[in-house]
């Protein structure tokens, strides 16, 4: 017996054929009709939209029906190509397999979801007269089901599976099985084999010491590998949602180290994953006795009167806060410049964050946060869910269909080496600012009851966004450059969250887009950038020069541990490896 014996199912009669087309044009329709009721009974729908999607589903399914039938379910031709209009002609990793299209089976699975797909993502747009919001739930919600949903993610309607299963015998399913229980014991989505990394020895691996700890943080300073460096040094503040790391993955990878080679002092905060002792924590903590006090352990190591700065995600939202504290207080002079990568403070256009923060899942939050901290599981689950196709589906299918080997990827084991959030602060992150969008009203929030006020800020800004982010939308992160008031250089990276943000020169991958002049809108910056090819390091680095360009010589506390603040421990330290 030959392969396409095993994996060719037996063509069916006409008869059968006309019988299965019954049921499942019937299965369609009733689909159709209970989400049109179902949806149509809550909310409003514009009638003329509803037809016209009606009218175009009912159109496209008698044509795929018909084209099936006239085929008399045989092999389609590899060399003739989809109809132009066929939902299956658009690409997707998911339908990749020649089978999807050759297999008349398979090929009517394949087209069916994707019509369907489409009806009822049409269906959810045509919602009309809602709030915003109460839509874009709804179109979430819609994307997860269809997500969940399709064929692929099961083993008798997926033949890369089923071929899989044939030829091991089941082994797949059983190593597969393997898989699920492990992640169901750790709470967790396994992406990769993290056996194959350590700390210390192939990531977080640039030199360094940690010359500072409090309580809620350690404050690591690198070594320096040339033999002059700007006088003003660099603090680095990663979000405390993840690791520091992922500034400093592999050396190739490592902005940390290509930084350090750039001839800067570069200091980093590593944040403490939070336990039941941090219960109390609030945004204050993390602007006063996190980046202000950082700020000021460097200015005092170093005898410089400001440093530079760079905010990532939430951290650059809090370096934003510490830059308005400061000017409150006439203390602007301590920060020469702040970058912000991929960082909101104006969260009326945040995306689909958004989606999380309503009564019913704050409720949520605090039966989840009973110990006074947030599980980091938690919240690597709702980042998950942004994009459940890439990152559950596509696991489901690989680890426990396929049964395959988890590959070694340094970027997935930072995705997956999550971190605990403080209870308190993380519910007032999370209506304060996604919710209730007080930190753009001047005045608005009190840091250690100094009110605080975004467009007081003169400080120089480079602020970085990915054209594909979906943390951090484009149009959202764009919103900073409104409300500062001193010079500021807007780029566009490609890619998104994280690929945008790294991505060393050495590699040669996407490109970013920039202005040589300050425009007025977004729109404005789109139809006037340059696209440069490549990492925008490079720019940052130029920008960094353009506000001092001073150097020193590297001598005293310019070496880790060598001047008045000794080594604690070598890099990465031990806060990033607490759990």
């Amino acid at each position: 017996m030959n392969k396409a014996d095993v994996m060719e199912p037996h063509l069916p009669t006409l008869e059968q054929m006309q019988q299965w087309t019954q049921v499942i044009g019937r299965a369609q329709q009733l689909m159709l009709e209970q989400a049109a009721d179902a949806t149509g009974r809550t909310l409003p729908f514009d009638p003329a939209t509803v037809a016209r999607i009606q009218t175009s589903f009912a159109n496209e399914g008698m044509a795929l029906w018909q084209r099936f039938l006239d085929s008399g379910g045989l092999l389609r031709d590899q060399s003739e190509p989809l109809p132009p209009d066929s939902p299956a002609a658009r690409t997707d990793r998911r339908f990749a397999d020649p089978a999807w299209t050759q297999n008349p089976f398979y090929d009517l699975m394949h087209q069916s979801y994707l019509l369907v797909s489409d009806y009822m993502t049409g269906l959810a747009d045509a919602v009309d007269g809602v709030d915003p919001k109460v839509k874009a739930k709804l179109r979430f919600a819609t994307t997860g089901m269809l997500d969940a949903m399709s064929p692929s993610n099961f083993p008798l309607t997926n033949p890369t599976v089923m071929e899989k299963t044939i030829q091991s015998g089941g082994e797949n399913l059983v190593k597969g099985l393997k898989h699920m229980l492990a992640d169901m014991e750790k709470g967790q989505l396994t992406h990769t084999d993290g056996t194959q990394f350590e700390l210390g020895r192939n990531i977080a691996a640039t030199p360094g010491k940690v010359i500072h700890e409090t309580p809620l943080y350690q404050l690591i300073h690198y070594a320096p590998s040339t033999e002059t460096v700007l006088e003003t040094p660099l603090i680095i503040f990663p979000p405390w949602i993840n690791r520091f790391y992922i500034l400093d993955l592999s050396p190739q990878k490592s902005f940390v180290k290509w930084a350090v080679d750039q001839g800067i002092s570069v200091f980093l905060v590593s944040w403490k994953s939070a336990d039941a002792s941090m219960k109390d924590l609030i945004w204050d903590d993390y602007i006063l006795r996190g980046q202000v006090d950082a700020i000021d352990t460097v200015r005092d190591l170093l005898k410089v009167k400001s440093v530079h700065t760079i905010g990532y995600c939430v951290a650059g939202t809090t370096l934003a806060a510490t830059l308005a504290l400061l000017a409150a207080r006439d203390e602007a002079d301590k920060v020469a410049s702040a970058t912000f990568f991929t960082a909101q403070v104006d969260f009326a256009d945040a995306g689909d964050l958004t989606l999380f923060v309503d009564d019913e899942q704050m409720k949520l939050v605090e039966q989840l946060s009973t110990s006074g901290f947030m599980d980091g599981r938690y919240m690597a689950a709702t980042f998950n869910l942004l994009r459940g196709r890439d990152l559950i589906w596509n696991y489901v299918v690989n680890n426990y269909l396929l049964g395959q080997d988890y590959p070694p990827f340094d970027l997935l084991y930072w995705n997956g080496d999550t971190t605990n959030l403080p209870a308190r602060w993380h519910r007032d992150y999370l209506t304060q600012l996604y919710r209730d969008n007080l930190l753009v009203v001047p005045g608005a929030i009190r840091i250690d009851g100094t009110p605080i006020d975004l467009t007081q800020i003169q400080t120089p800004a480079y602020v970085q966004a990915g054209r594909e982010d979906h943390i951090a939308p484009l149009e959202s992160v764009w919103k900073l450059t409104e409300h500062l008031a001193g010079p500021v250089r807007f780029l566009l990276a490609g890619s998104g969250h994280i690929a945008g943000v790294i991505n060393p020169p050495a590699a040669m991958k996407y490109q970013y887009w920039a202005c040589d002049e300050v425009q007025p809108t977004l729109d404005d910056f789109v139809a006037k950038a340059k696209e440069t090819k490549g990492s925008w390091w490079p720019d940052w680095r130029e920008w960094i020069q353009g506000v001092d360009s001073r150097t020193v010589p590297v001598k005293g506390g310019r070496q880790p541990g060598k001047g008045r603040l000794k080594a604690i421990e070598d890099a990465p330290g031990r806060y990033v490896k607490g759990r």
